[in-house]
């Protein structure tokens, strides 16, 4: 029960980092085609969706939190807890949530360093402009 567990929490964090790089992709690429090259801009934006998929899936996929489910609780002989199916939905559903806020952590930082780089980006041009 425990590794299907484990299995479909990863599953799970997958699908949502496909939508999120799907629902995002645009928005990255413009992005990065104004701030640097075309070019390079198509290397960096494979590398960001793959910074989504690692941050979302060791967001989603909690190892330390999975553990209770094999391992007793307390030290002294104490129970481990039951997968029962409550146990499932939430895991399910903490799954969806860690998986979303790692994905967003990570692109509040990326758009924080883009608004500085754009920053940066307009004045130079405005320099050379003038």
């Amino acid at each position: 029960m425990f590794v299907t567990l484990l299995v479909i929490t990863f599953l799970i964090s997958v699908i949502v980092c496909y939508i999120i790089v799907r629902v995002f992709k645009k928005s990255l690429e413009s992005i990065l085609n104004r701030l640097i090259e075309e070019s390079i801009s198509r290397a960096w934006l494979r590398y960001l969706q793959f910074a989504i998929y690692v941050v979302g899936i060791s967001s989603g996929v909690r190892i330390w939190e999975l553990e209770k489910y094999i391992t007793p609780l307390h030290p002294d002989g104490a129970q481990i807890v039951i997968l029962n199916s409550d146990r499932w939905i939430l895991e399910v559903y903490r799954t969806v949530i860690s998986t979303l806020q790692g994905i967003a952590w990570l692109l509040f930082g990326f758009f924080i360093f883009a608004l500085i780089a754009y920053v940066i980006v307009r004045f130079v041009e405005l320099k050379k402009s003038s």
